[in-house]
């Protein structure tokens, strides 16, 4: 395997498509193993797919897709505005809450950044934030998103793992509350310290909230139906990516009626193409991953970790590095896939919780896409932005020092997040 991860990482350095280079790096399995026959190979792409609970993921894809056409945004926009639009550095705040309750809805971060960045940029700077600070905040509040349910990055590890998804949309829940109230505080600090003034004059009055979360309240309990729909057995995972997509169908024809036909085929088409993204990523890892229970990766990373050490803590802060730094070169959902397997049997080993250990793999990779040299987030918006990347990783750092406090937390205290699932599924 260490000749497939070689090759892998050279043909990404060389700028070959990540597809791509996870099927090429895993043939040179095959062809250091002439034993083994090559129509193998040819038939795990498709084995690899056939997984009724993967079928969550094209459906949630879709269904994020006609919650955004939908006219969902622009309602949740102005509840987060009436919510904490009057605080210090109101329109920074406004971004953190938007992130918030848009994971409910879109499921990727980068869609977030992407549609924030176009959104709340031009406000922004026209209030006077530096260009590098506006990136910065809407960047990293993005990372809310990967935990509310339904994020996909947990959809591919609860598969890939088999792991109860309904338990990591319970604790994810509570994780990407966790981050919202830290990066809230987080904007708070550093508003007070330059001098941002708040977006409103005044706090919005209880009726005017009242009235806002009236509007939006179709897309506020959307999370919660998918928790309860599974919960109490009435959708298996898959099947709750179906009832996404026609819910947010209803949503958007005759609740809010911003949806048409002409619009319905051109999301359609917008979700083809995210959704033939993700698969060919995932057939392909089945390539990839076939020969690391042949060599037996897990275990071989298990004896050398423990070589090194043996106390918990450790072991889990040299993963969450590892992870760290693969999410800065490979895109989060790739991580997932080829990375879940090798080290999923080795933290069960040294007694951590693996629905714990997936809000972690998910918040952290999905740092990634913020850090260079392959920060897909981070050039979005200082494209949108025309925001310098110096500018943009200077502003980050107090940014990124909260995601990491809230690592750390979880790590010494997993009990923050596991109450919910327990509580949902018993212990």
């Amino acid at each position: 395997m260490i000749i497939v991860m070689i090759t892998f990482l050279i043909l990404l350095v060389v700028g070959v498509p990540v597809g791509f280079s996870i099927a090429i790096s895993g043939f040179t399995y095959f062809f250091q193993h002439p034993e083994l026959p090559i129509t193998t190979a040819v038939q795990l792409p498709i084995s690899q797919t056939q997984n009724i609970t993967l079928l969550a993921v094209p459906l949630f894809v879709f269904a994020g897709s006609l919650m955004n056409a939908s006219g969902i945004t622009d309602r949740l926009i102005e509840l987060s505005m009436l919510l904490c639009g009057h605080m210090k550095g109101g329109m920074a705040q406004v971004s953190v809450v938007l992130s918030a309750l848009m994971g409910g809805i879109s499921g990727s971060s980068n869609a977030d950044a992407a549609m924030e960045s176009r959104i709340l940029g031009p406000e922004m700077e026209r209030q006077g934030y530096p260009k590098g600070y506006t990136g910065a905040v809407i960047g990293y509040t993005s990372l809310i998103t990967c935990t509310i349910p339904p994020g996909v990055g947990m959809i591919l590890y609860g598969t890939t793992g088999e792991v109860s998804i309904g338990r990591l949309f319970a604790a994810g829940m509570v994780a990407g509350l966790l981050m919202t109230v830290i990066l809230m505080a987080t904007v708070g600090v550093t508003s007070r310290l330059r001098g941002f003034k708040p977006a409103r004059e005044s706090k919005a009055g209880f009726h005017d909230i009242i009235h806002s979360l009236k509007d939006t309240i179709w897309a506020l309990i959307f999370p919660i139906l998918l928790l309860v729909g599974i919960r109490f057995g009435l959708f298996t995972p898959s099947e709750v990516g179906s009832f996404a997509c026609v819910y947010a169908l209803i949503v958007g024809f005759f609740i809010y009626k911003k949806l048409n036909f002409k619009r319905l085929i051109e999301t359609l088409k917008e979700a083809v193409v995210d959704v033939g993204a993700i698969m060919f990523m995932i057939s392909m890892s089945g390539i990839f991953g076939y020969g690391i229970p042949f060599d037996k990766v897990p275990q071989k990373m298990t004896a050398f970790i423990t070589g090194i050490t043996t106390q918990p803590l450790v072991v889990m802060a040299i993963i969450i590095i590892a992870l760290l730094l693969f999410g800065m070169f490979m895109e989060g959902s790739v991580v997932i896939l080829l990375l879940t397997p090798i080290l999923l049997p080795m933290v069960k080993s040294f007694g951590f919780d693996p629905v714990f250990f997936g809000i972690i793999v998910s918040t952290v990779v999905t740092t990634g896409i913020l850090t260079p040299p392959v920060g897909v987030a981070m050039y979005t918006v200082c494209s949108v932005l025309g925001c310098t990347m110096p500018e943009f990783l200077k502003e980050s750092i107090p940014f990124l020092i909260a995601i990491i406090a809230e690592v750390v937390l979880l790590c010494l205290c997993p009990e923050i997040i596991l109450w919910a699932p327990r509580l949902m599924y018993g212990g």
